[in-house]
């Protein structure tokens, strides 16, 4: 069960698959009430239907977070037929395997409106119900790639990029406000969804995660972790903790890396198929359910010594410090 006494109201945008599924089924397994925002109407059933099978309850809300006001609407509804809106996770995406010389526009500006505009717009809706109640948790599904782009993922980083920018600039606002409304991101490392089969690709062999590759119960975690806590921004995998680290001290070196590991490390020896459909302009779960996992599950992690090493880094912080005196004290004993 949630922290809370009360089953508390969830809103979970991408929740028809992948990790927003994988989100909506966890806080379903709390005995949560969870509202399903997406686009193909077979994932979001299959979604509800987990959902429930966990313990949970769930509405089905189909919506395009890219519309503003079907967004708005979706809010409006989702308090109308489960209550007020506690916490609000923003985990809908779309991207491109392409290099930046063969991106088009319309596919930059679609990007930018479901990763970037679609946050900000699920963060609209959530503080225009929050702040009058001056409670409630607003949560962005992240990513390593927020602080170290990669090749062929360049309007995907910059979405990941600009939702950094944005978060920081409303903590501080409700931060001078006295707010207590928090708004966490949680940094995610490669994750084995389905996005990899639907996405647009430009590349000759079939898009991959690049290793090492977690298993989507995994940010699930971390998430929960973050409505129940209000953490500013959680790591979640030690390659993004290398990442986000490594970028603040070596970029160029990070430059240097990916130009001979980056293109090859995200595509497999399998033929991509010329003229595959993608999920960028018209959902492909609207007759098949894709389901929470890719099609990585024999290379996927099912668990991060990591995290909880940042679940409760002040536990561990104090832990060592107490070693560190236990071991100077010893030393300055044997020294006499």
């Amino acid at each position: 069960m949630s922290k809370s006494k009360q089953p508390r109201v969830v809103v979970v945008t991408g929740a028809s698959a992948g990790a927003g599924r994988a989100v909506a089924v966890a806080f379903g397994r709390r005995g949560d009430k969870v509202a399903l925002i997406a686009r193909g109407k077979a994932g979001l059933e299959g979604a509800k239907t987990e959902v429930e099978s966990a313990g949970g309850t769930a509405l089905v809300v189909p919506c395009d977070v890219a519309d503003a006001d079907a967004v708005e609407a979706a809010a409006e509804r989702i308090e109308q037929e489960l209550g007020p809106i506690d916490v609000w996770v923003n985990v809908a995406m779309t991207g491109v395997f392409s290099y930046v010389k063969d991106m088009k526009p319309e596919e930059y500006k679609r990007v930018t409106e479901v990763n970037y505009l679609g946050f900000v717009y699920g963060t609209l809706s959530a503080l225009k119900r929050m702040l009058p109640r001056d409670s409630g948790r607003i949560i962005q599904f992240g990513s390593a790639l927020a602080y170290r782009g990669i090749p062929l993922q360049s309007a995907y980083c910059g979405s990941k990029h600009a939702i950094q920018g944005f978060c920081d600039s409303l903590r501080a606002e409700l931060l001078s406000e006295g707010s207590q409304v928090t708004v966490s991101m949680v940094q995610m490392p490669a994750i084995n969804t389905p996005q990899f089969d639907w996405l647009r690709s430009r590349m000759p062999r079939k898009a991959q995660p690049v290793p090492p590759i977690y298993q989507p119960e995994i940010p699930a975690e971390a998430i929960l972790y973050a409505a129940d806590t209000g953490r500013r921004e959680l790591l979640v995998g030690a390659s993004t903790w290398v990442a986000v680290w490594g970028n603040n001290f070596l970029p160029a070196l990070g430059d240097w890396y990916l130009s001979r590991t980056g293109i090859q490390g995200q595509m497999t020896d399998e033929k991509q198929p010329e003229n595959a459909p993608d999920n960028m302009f018209h959902p492909l779960d609207d007759d098949r359910d894709w389901g929470m996992h890719g099609r990585f599950d024999q290379r996927s992690r099912s668990g991060s010594w990591q995290l909880p090493l940042d679940m409760h880094r002040s536990l561990f912080a104090a832990a060592l410090a107490v070693t560190a005196a236990g071991l100077w004290g010893v030393g300055r004993a044997l020294r006499r």
